[in-house]
């Protein structure tokens, strides 16, 4: 597995993302423990988690208090493993997905989170949502507080436009490390970020960044390219799109969900594979 840095930390150019395991859909705990252990031993160094990534109301923390199981029973050395985490989304239990960006319950979601993943400081601890009813700059102001308190090592941000991302890097005095914001085949309208990250040097995480390309059948018209270069390298529509993705700049770590092993072998395996300059143009056209 490829590296690729997120502020002083070296990590796997492919992460893990683990929404997927704790909200609708979910599998049973056992399979999701060996789904992360199954990308643990495919070289993924970069789990990324919230507290927000649950189903009921009362289990906030659902899926962050997965990944710190997973890490204590995998075989191997979980040491050199990022877990990032976020907090500013809740989850009230009736499906809906809602904002509290306050200075005061960020503070507090970050040393509950802390708390569940077992560590003195979270690794990566990224704001998940703009709050409309809070100014951005006091929301990113929590993040500076739990900086220089040591609750966190580094900050981030997610779901951010252009001028968030500058305005938290001047709040944060140049400390932005992360934005992670949705971007796919099927949704490419974050490419600004992209390019403003790869401008500041600032780490882009794709959120579901396999968008698009979930299944072969489906790939007909824009996509129809991801499938035609998969065929022509043997590989499957899913690994090209994120071998694409990498392809755009030395700062994209994308972190494609999974809740079971083979796919997050697969997603892992997708490392190997470099694409040319012409199939990158190909499907950056489509």
């Amino acid at each position: 597995m490829k590296t690729r840095a997120i502020g002083d930390r070296t990590v796997s150019e492919i992460g893990l993302g683990g929404m997927p395991m704790s909200i609708e859909g979910r599998p049973d705990r056992e399979r999701s423990i060996a789904t992360i252990h199954a990308s643990l031993e495919a070289g993924v160094t970069f789990i990324d988690t919230a507290d927000a990534y649950h189903l009921h109301a009362d289990e906030v923390g659902h899926n962050e208090e997965l990944i710190a199981e997973a890490l204590r029973s995998w075989g191997g050395n979980a040491g050199g493993v990022l877990v990032a985490t976020k907090g500013g989304h809740l989850r009230p239990g009736d499906g809906s997905w809602t904002q509290d960006g306050r200075p005061e319950h960020l503070k507090e979601a970050a040393k509950a989170s802390a708390k569940r993943l077992g560590v003195e400081a979270i690794g990566l601890y990224q704001f998940h949502r703009p709050d409309p009813s809070v100014p951005y700059a006091d929301s990113v102001g929590a993040l500076v507080e739990l900086l220089d308190e040591g609750v966190i090592q580094m900050a981030g941000i997610s779901n951010a436009d252009p001028a968030q991302i500058r305005e938290a890097n001047d709040v944060l005095g140049g400390r932005l490390v992360s934005v992670q914001n949705q971007f796919s085949p099927a949704f490419r309208s974050s490419l600004p970020e992209l390019e403003l990250c790869a401008e500041l040097g600032i780490a882009f995480l794709p959120w579901s960044p396999l968008g698009g390309i979930s299944s072969a059948a489906e790939l007909g018209g824009s996509h129809a390219a991801f499938k035609e270069v998969a065929d022509e390298r043997g590989v499957s529509p899913q690994q090209v799109a994120l071998s694409w993705e990498l392809s755009l700049g030395d700062v994209v770590i994308p972190i494609p969900g999974s809740s079971r092993p083979e796919t997050a072998r697969a997603s892992a395996e997708a490392s190997e594979l470099v694409l040319t300059a012409d199939e990158v143009n190909r499907l950056s056209a489509a």
